[in-house]
């Protein structure tokens, strides 16, 4: 059960808790003799999938820029120990975030169970104030809902809870606190839930990836997200992590491929890839029928949904996959910043420079200015933030950052390579180039309108259209 980039802690005795908490009275005095070790990782890569060596088989999933949390068989029952506590996420290269997660990270690691698994889950709560976990789209007693105070007490800092039910229901779900919600949520409270089918046979796929679609706001030169932000996020992410942070989808020429989302922002995203089509096969209300799926090449993900889609990865080559959202591909975005399109700055970039020596001029001829100049000199930008645009490919600037990244197609990979191969060798004649034959004029008549009506313009006020 071993996995790379994790940490064993030593066992917790119950006893030496002192003031761990229970919560049923169905669990007995033998299982609570002593605790699932914690398992801890601090790695914000993409971690290989967990096998499993003991209870039901099947086929495991990869977690971008995650991991699987693995378990003990204890007569029959599979458990897990999650801690929920301060955590710190490198975001991308260059900026780190304090968080709130499980077991090192956020989100925390993903759980993987088989349909019909009895599953019982040890939380111990480390944060400084209360919280619990509701297990989202599961099928399970309301006493294992983790609705504080409507369906269990809180679980107080310091005490540890232990859920414990019946993994009825094959598909992809998620766990989340339901105790000040908003704020620990926005703090980075989340994580990935997998109920495998007892038959690894049903709905087989060659790659299996999962991750969560959420954001912050996250002040330049910080390092907390505020929490009361409701839509005005700057920092768009995949598992907490933005691109260039975000890894590449690695799979083999032919694969079947499937990846599960799950939003758990304040807005929803639509997800889209280029050089393939898909089908969207699983919701977390279940598996859709194959006579009523259809062909797509985005998605829609709506806030608290998980959509699953697959496609046949029969392209080769570096394929965007990203939100259509444009200022969800975006990093550290500056709400108020003006359009400067066409705005000639050069006499007041002359008297801005004597006051601000290190001043740059932006967005003259459009925002991709930023990264080109960041190629060219060490652009200052405050302390632990991203610059808008970030990340380069073979012909440059990518201009991308947020909820966007790569899936690579490669021919002859094995099974468990997902190792990231690196640009994609375009063949011969097939990379879209410059001509050096000019343009043919443009010849247009001169037209005046003889409308008389008024228009008016309502403009937006505010910046809430995410």
């Amino acid at each position: 059960m071993s996995n790379p980039g994790l940490n064993r802690r030593s066992f917790f005795k119950y006893a030496g808790l002192g003031m761990a908490g229970v919560a049923i009275s169905s669990v007995s005095k033998v299982a609570m003799a002593a605790l699932p070790e914690i398992v801890t990782s601090d790695a914000a890569t993409t971690q290989p999938p967990l096998h499993p060596t003991t209870g039901r088989p099947y086929n495991p999933v990869v977690t971008l820029n995650g991991w699987t949390l693995p378990w003990r068989m204890n007569n029959g029952v599979k458990e897990f120990h999650l801690v929920a506590e301060p955590v710190v996420r490198e975001i991308a290269p260059g900026m780190k975030a304090h968080l709130w997660g499980y077991n090192g990270q956020s989100p925390g690691p993903t759980i993987e169970v088989v349909e019909g698994d009895r599953v019982r889950i040890y939380v111990t709560n480390r944060l400084p104030e209360r919280t619990s976990i509701h297990w989202h789209g599961q099928r399970l007693p309301n006493g294992m809902d983790g609705v504080t105070g409507l369906t269990q007490p809180a679980i107080e800092p310091g005490k540890t809870f232990v859920y414990e039910f019946e993994a009825k229901r094959p598909g992809t779900f998620m766990y989340h606190p339901h105790a000040d919600e908003m704020l620990q949520m926005a703090m980075g409270m989340m994580g990935s839930w997998v109920t495998h089918p007892k038959d690894p046979n049903f709905m087989p796929v060659d790659r299996d990836f999962i991750f969560l679609l959420n954001a912050y706001d996250i002040e330049p030169g910080s390092y907390t997200p505020k929490t009361n932000t409701m839509l005005d996020f700057n920092l768009w992410t995949w598992n907490s992590r933005a691109f260039p942070g975000i890894d590449s989808i690695v799979v083999g020429k032919n694969d079947r491929v499937r990846i599960r989302m799950g939003n758990l922002t304040m807005t929803n995203h639509p997800i889209h890839i280029h050089g393939h089509e898909f089908e969207v096969t699983g919701t977390d209300g279940g598996w859709i029928p194959k006579t009523a799926r259809w062909p797509e090449v985005t998605t829609d993900v709506a806030v608290g949904q998980m959509r699953a889609i697959e496609f046949i990865a029969d392209a080769p080559g570096d394929w965007a996959f990203h939100c259509h959202k444009s200022h969800h591909t975006m990093n550290a975005m500056g709400h108020d910043v003006p359009t400067l399109i066409g705005v000639k700055q050069g006499d007041l970039i002359k008297k801005i420079g004597k006051l601000v020596p290190d001043y740059m001029p932006m967005g003259e001829t459009g925002m991709s200015e930023m990264t080109d100049m960041a190629e060219m000199m060490d652009m200052p930008i405050p302390e632990n933030t991203l610059p808008m645009m970030m990340g380069t490919g073979p012909f440059g600037a990518i201009d991308m950052g947020g909820m966007f990244t790569t899936v690579k197609v490669r021919d002859g990979l094995k099974r468990d390579d997902y190792k990231n191969p690196g640009n994609y060798k375009h063949p011969a004649g097939t990379v879209a180039h410059a001509v050096d034959r000019e343009a043919p004029p443009i010849e247009r008549k001169n037209t005046v309108s003889t409308n008389d009506a008024d228009v008016k313009v309502r403009k937006p006020t505010g910046h809430s259209g995410h």
